[in-house]
This record gives structure tokens, C-alpha cells and sequence, in this order.
């Protein structure tokens, strides 16, 4: 009998990882087609990757629910560790590791400005709004921090959609803003929900308030400088020991580690990883991608964008096949006028809650600019306004945390949160993503001599000879076309000395900072080593 007992749960066990085999080959068979229909669609005027690939999750999800005839309708349990520890690390950091740092710092306060003081607006609105209207709706078994943790939830953007039809070259400043600001927000919105859940908020008074407003900046400042660290010693360790003298693959692994090992010191310490990871990309792009060999240079750059790709469509993939997950519309099938009216409500929050920062904090920096190139126009402030109505899956991820207890959903007011989370991300990725490409054709005509130097030039950094960190920060396939005719109006725009963040950074850095922790110009001279390359060329 005990013999039997052991075979009859070998046999389960069998079954189980067989069940798990064949989910896994189906998902990565549907990644495949997503990379293949999206790039079939590449030029569409409507379509972009990440609406194919909630579209195929949504086709694939019906599909699985007409098979089991009901029952289910994904492959995978949705898991926020699977999110924020293996799929969200890759997609921050190379934001960080590919974004134009000249551009960024240029506009690092309307960055901050926008992306750290326009989301605790919005988070203002949106939870003072579902407050009052909620209560309404009889959603009474939401308590005041339920409350604010749909005003963080709701306040973070995904601006994937747009960053996908703006060019770097045509508008450098809409795309450093609308990049900047998209992760500035991600962290914010996530540092913000990680505040609330710390403290007791059902009594609010003077002191908590402070702590809470104190526990904020002390994450948001320790996040950073934690990121910076790691980054700063990775450059440290791989330009004193020069591992590319024997192997290329303990360059590119070193780097991969240490960037992957800094989310995971945030984590560890209760600290926001999306913050830490995206300064440790810019720091490691800044200095450590330079102290590493020519091959490993072209390595990290492809590894890193590929890793993030693939993550971004599974994302994508899972929110679609998600969205008709049985057991959580069970639960609100007996009342979907009050479903429909909380998604309303809080589209509808969204909307005025990103109008009420984009359009004033435009304003306030216009005024402190000076070139009339330098000041946001009311078209690019549309289209800023635009490019933050998208919501993703920070959003669906943090609903998880807070309106699920063990992967379940149990109560009636909850789950009507994480449907209308669900119908919120599917409307705004499809609607406002389709409408992304049009509107910004129209508001934002590319200037044709414009286009047509810049399309002389490889600049896609999904191109093998496109530098994914140009203007001060370019591959070894930069140094190798320095003679590819640039914009004027682009060159003056990049080179011309401003007194901003960049300027007085710019000076500290030459003389401090890549002395001793390497960079361009800063390589220590070692056989085989890309400055032997380039003191010595074939």
C-alpha cells in the first residue's frame, strides 16, 4: 500500500511537470509569433508590439477557455514575483543602460519635475476622486489605504506605445521627456505604493503624515544612490582587473550580474528596485561599458536590449490571455453596471488627473527657459499628456499585490478592483495605443530635409550599426563613422555648452569621477585593449 501510495504520487508529479512542459512550450511558441506578426505589422499606421501582443493574448485566452470548456483561460499563474524580480529588472535597466544621458540631464529637472511631482498630483486626484465617487457606487469594503493605493496604482504610465512611433533625432527633447518621465513615474508610483503599505493609514494625523512623507524621499534617495554604487563599482572592479586579457564572457557576465545583483540589494533592503536598477544602467553605460573589450561591448549592447524585448512582449503576452480569467469575473458577474462604472470613473480620473500636471508644471518650465528650441509647445504638451494615459503592467502588477490574498481573490470589492485594473490596461493600450501613431503624425509632421539626413544615417538602435549611447557615450561602431554627416541644427543642439545639470556634471566628471572609474577617453592602456585598438588601428 505504501508502495503504491508513492507510485500513485510519482504518477501526479509526472503529469504536473508534463502539464508544466506543455504550457511552456506553448507560451514560448506564442512569443515567437508575436515577434514575427509584430514585425509584419512594423509599419502599420495602427498597430505596434505591444497591441499584437495583448491581442494574441486575448485570442489565445479565448481559445484555451472554448478548450477546457470554461474553466481556465491562461497557461501560467500570474505571480508578482515573476514580475518584479525576472521580468521588470531587464526592461528598467536597459532604459537606463540606452538612454541618451546628454539629453536626459539637459532636462533632468522638467524630468523630475514631470515625473516625480506631476505623479503625486495625479496620485492626489485619483484617489481623493475614487474616494468620493466609490463611496457612490456602495464600494464599501475599501478602506482609506485601499484608497490611496488605487491613487499609485493608477498614477503609473507605460509610455511604450508612444516611445515607439517618436524618433530620438526628429524630437530629442518630446522623446528624453516622454522616456524620462515614463521611468521616473514607474519608480515613484511603486515607491509611493511600497510607502503606503508600510504604515497604518486608517488613523491619519500630523506624524504619520510626516513619517510617510519622510519614508518617501528616504526610498526615492537611497534607491538612487544605491544603484549609482553598484554601478560605480562594477567600472571599478572591471577596469582594475581588465578581465578581457583572457575571457570576454566573464566581462559580459560580470556586467549582467552586477546589474541583475543591484535590483536585488533593493529588494533585499526594502528599497525601490525600479529606481536602483535604471541608475546603475546609466552609471554602467557610462563608465563600466567602456572598460570592457570591442566584442563585449557589442554583446552587453544586443544582450541587454534582447532581454528587454522579451520581457516587455511576455508582459504584454500574460495581461492579455489574464484579462478573461474566469474565477475574477465570477465574482463581479452579479453586479457589471457597478463594474463598469468603477472602470469609468477611474479612466475618467486618469485623464484629469495627468491634464492637471502636464499642462501647469509645461507652463512653469517654459518660464525658466530661455531658447524658444528649449520651451515644451502646446503640441508636444499634448502629446506628453498623451503618452501617460497608457497603463501596463506595473499597474496590473501592484493591483495584485494589494486586492489579492495568495493569488486569489475573495472579496467582491476587490475583485471588482482587479477587473476594472485589467479592463483599464486592455482599453488604454488598445484605444489610446492606436490612436498613438495617428495623433502624433498630425501634431508632430516629421520636417522632411530633416528626415531625409537622418534616414541617411544608421540611427534605429535595433540596428547592428546604430550606437545604442551616442553623443558622447558611442560604441566602437561610432568612432568607425565619425564621418557621417550630421543635422546641423542636432550638432549645435548636442555640443553647444549650457549652464544646466549636464554642464557643471560634465566638468566633475573629467575631472574626478573617470580618472578613477574609467570611461571615454578614461581606458586604462592594456594590450588588447579597445584604447591599444584605437592608438594602434589595423
Amino acid at each position: 500500500m505504501a508502495l503504491g501510495s508513492v507510485l500513485v504520487k510519482l504518477g501526479m508529479l509526472s503529469t504536473s511537470d508534463h502539464a508544466s512542459v506543455v504550457s511552456m512550450n506553448l507560451f514560448v511558441a506564442l512569443l515567437c509569433a508575436c515577434i514575427v506578426i509584430g514585425h509584419l505589422l512594423e509599419e502599420n499606421r495602427w498597430m505596434n508590439e505591444s497591441i499584437t501582443a495583448l491581442a494574441i493574448g486575448v485570442c489565445t485566452g479565448v481559445v484555451i477557455l472554448l478548450t477546457t470548456r470554461g474553466k481556465s483561460s491562461h497557461i501560467l499563474v500570474f505571480s508578482e514575483d515573476l514580475f518584479f524580480i525576472y521580468l521588470l529588472p531587464p526592461i528598467i535597466f536597459n532604459a537606463g543602460f540606452q538612454v541618451k544621458k546628454k539629453q536626459f540631464f539637459r532636462n533632468f529637472t522638467t524630468i523630475v519635475l514631470f515625473g516625480a511631482v506631476g505623479t503625486l498630483i495625479s496620485f492626489g486626484i485619483i484617489a481623493t476622486g475614487a474616494k468620493q465617487f466609490f463611496k457612490r457606487l456602495n464600494m464599501v469594503s475599501l478602506d482609506i489605504g485601499d484608497y490611496l493605493a488605487i491613487g499609485a496604482i493608477f498614477s503609473a504610465t507605460d509610455s511604450v506605445c508612444t516611445l515607439q512611433v517618436l524618433n530620438q533625432d526628429e524630437t530629442p527633447l518630446l522623446y528624453s521627456l516622454v522616456f524620462g518621465e515614463g521611468v521616473v513615474n514607474d519608480a515613484t508610483s511603486v515607491v509611493l505604493f511600497n510607502a503606503i503599505q508600510s504604515f497604518d493609514l486608517s488613523h491619519i494625523n500630523s506624524s504619520i503624515a510626516l513619517q510617510f512623507i519622510g519614508n518617501f524621499f528616504y526610498l526615492f534617495v537611497s534607491s538612487t544612490m544605491l544603484g549609482v554604487v553598484t554601478g560605480l563599482l562594477s567600472a571599478y572592479i572591471i577596469k582594475k582587473l581588465y578581465f578581457g586579457r583572457h575571457s570576454t564572457d566573464r566581462e559580459v557576465a560580470l556586467m549582467i550580474l552586477m546589474a541583475y545583483l543591484s535590483y536585488m540589494l533593493a529588494e533585499l533592503f526594502y528599497l525601490s528596485g525600479i529606481l536602483t536598477v535604471f541608475f546603475c544602467g546609466i552609471v554602467m553605460s557610462h563608465y563600466t561599458w567602456h572598460n570592457v573589450t570591442e566584442s563585449s561591448r557589442v554583446t552587453t549592447k544586443h544582450a541587454f536590449a534582447t532581454l528587454s524585448f522579451i520581457a516587455e512582449i511576455f508582459i504584454f503576452l500574460y495581461v492579455g490571455m489574464d484579462a478573461l480569467d474566469i474565477e475574477k469575473w465570477r465574482f463581479v458577474s452579479d453586479s457589471p453596471g457597478t463594474s463598469i462604472a468603477v472602470s469609468s470613473v477611474l479612466v475618467s480620473l486618469i485623464l484629469v488627473g495627468r491634464a492637471a500636471f502636464v499642462f501647469p508644471l509645461s507652463f512653469l518650465t517654459n518660464l525658466t527657459k530661455k531658447s524658444p528650441n528649449d520651451k515644451i509647445g502646446i503640441k508636444q504638451q499634448v502629446t506628453i499628456w498623451w503618452a501617460g494615459l497608457m497603463r501596463g503592467a506595473v499597474s496590473i502588477a501592484l493591483a495584485y499585490n494589494q486586492f489579492t490574498r495568495s493569488g486569489h481573490t475573495q472579496l467582491h470589492g476587490n475583485a471588482i478592483m482587479i477587473t476594472s485594473t485589467i479592463t483599464i490596461v486592455l482599453f488604454s493600450t488598445v484605444v489610446f495605443g492606436l490612436m498613438t501613431k495617428p495623433l502624433v503624425r498630425i501634431l508632430l509632421p516629421s520636417p522632411k530635409h530633416l528626415s531625409s539626413i537622418v534616414s541617411s544615417e544608421p540611427s534605429s538602435p535595433k540596428s547592428f550599426f546604430a550606437p545604442l549611447l551616442e553623443n558622447g557615450q558611442g560604441s566602437e561602431v561610432d568612432m568607425a563613422c565619425t564621418s557621417i554627416p550630421r543635422p546641423s541644427s542636432l550638432r549645435m543642439l548636442f555640443t553647444s555648452p549650457t549652464h544646466t545639470v549636464h554642464y557643471y556634471w560634465r566638468k566633475f566628471d573629467d575631472a574626478f569621477m573617470r580618472p578613477v572609474f574609467g570611461g571615454r577617453g578614461f581606458v586604462p592602456f592594456v594590450p588588447g585593449s579597445p584604447t591599444e585598438r584605437s592608438v594602434h588601428p589595423w
